[in-house]
């Protein structure tokens, strides 16, 4: 979001970051940066008021909840706003995934064609005039599976400068220990590290009793902090300030995850931070880009944990992996080649919109029918709440 703010901005636009969501004490500090600041609130009209003021020549959506919730209303009181939807990650992809994970199954792609999930998702997609997505994976499921029509979406991955595409890193003698980084909010780096935990970390002490690996996430539960072992090694740290420098200071980087969606934040700081990391399938979707993985691969319990091993002692292995971190980084997440592209996308949309419209006759069709339940849903419970108040 950051780096989609940062883009704007260099594109000359005034930007207005508006958001139901309570405020937090991590947040970026957005006054800074010239950025406005509006809370705006679910299911009321004021939102009207407040969008019309504005007259945005565009908005964008963070997720497809944001969508539905105030889609329609943008697309009344400013029709000719360009409408982006930011997805993050394919929602209901991670949902789907997560699902099958808890019943034990494997998933299927077959699962999101009667996903609830995804029928919402991929309408917002629709009624949307364009859809950013991170994963190159994702936009080739939407164009097989869903037959989305490809002027509706835009691969925009990590946008990183040069600067933090080049960093100064510490050789192999300068690091220490192993190290995990998630939000525990988020559901996959919560599994993860109780996988780490309770599978994986103990066959990594065998070979390395004296190792020790550091947990970083924001909002750390109660049920994450029991988990601190210093006798074990697994020390729950909770909130990093600078989460590259705890990067830079691990030997390895372990990404156990077992579903989800998106490419990971965590593995593209472990690649520019020449970290090398060991994580699974899922972990790398999106990620490989024709070169080699900037460590290993595995599925596995105890592959992974021979390879998290293997490239903690072995100098030789190591700088083999680290080396090539940057080197996918750099292939990836380059920011002039992505806001290029980016800029091209928004200003033929733009100079195009009426056309571009037109041609997407589903989303019209979407835009007429779901934006009328919507709309009629939200006034409901805008009057329901006027007369509690």
């Amino acid at each position: 979001m950051m780096q989609l703010i940062q883009f704007f901005q260099q594109q000359g636009y005034q930007i207005t970051f508006a958001s139901p969501a309570q405020l937090s004490e991590h947040m970026a500090d957005l006054v800074t940066i010239e950025v406005s600041i509006a809370e705006i609130k679910l299911n009321c009209t004021s939102f009207d008021s407040f969008i019309k003021q504005l007259q945005p020549d565009v908005v964008m959506f963070d997720r497809f909840m944001m969508e539905e919730q105030f889609g329609w209303r943008v697309s009344e009181s400013c029709p000719d706003a360009l409408r982006v939807l930011d997805t993050e990650d394919l929602f209901s992809l991670r949902d789907a995934r997560h699902k099958a994970f808890k019943q034990g199954q494997a998933f299927s792609e077959q699962d999101l064609l009667t996903s609830d999930m995804a029928k919402r998702e991929i309408a917002a997609i629709y009624r949307s005039d364009v859809s950013l997505m991170i994963s190159p994976v994702e936009i080739e499921l939407l164009r097989r599976l869903f037959n989305v029509d490809a002027n509706l979406l835009h691969h925009c991955p990590f946008m990183l400068d040069d600067t933090q595409l080049n960093q100064d890193t510490p050789s192999y003698h300068e690091r220490d220990g192993f190290m995990v980084i998630g939000n525990f909010r988020h559901a996959p780096n919560w599994d993860a590290v109780l996988w780490l935990k309770q599978q994986i970390w103990p066959l990594i002490r065998k070979q390395l009793p004296d190792a020790q690996l550091c947990v970083y996430g924001a909002y750390p539960p109660p049920k994450a902090t029991a988990l601190h072992d210093e006798k074990t090694g697994f020390l729950v740290k909770g909130w990093v300030d600078d989460a590259l420098n705890a990067m830079k200071s691990a030997r390895v980087c372990l990404a156990p995850l077992r579903f989800g969606a998106g490419i990971k934040g965590k593995l593209a700081e472990a690649m520019i931070c020449a970290t090398p990391s060991v994580t699974t399938e899922i972990g790398s979707e999106g990620m490989q880009c024709g070169l080699p993985w900037p460590g290993k691969i595995c599925d596995d319990v105890q592959a992974f944990a021979d390879a998290a091993v293997a490239l903690y002692k072995d100098e030789q292995a190591w700088q083999a992996a680290s080396v090539e971190g940057p080197k996918s980084a750099k292939k990836m997440f380059q920011q002039s080649k992505a806001y290029l592209s980016l800029e091209t996308k928004i200003n033929t949309l733009q100079a195009n919109l009426t056309e571009h419209r037109q041609q997407n006759f589903i989303g019209s069709m979407l835009n007429h029918h779901h934006h009328k339940s919507t709309k009629y849903m939200a006034q409901w419970i805008a009057a329901k709440n006027q007369l509690a108040d």
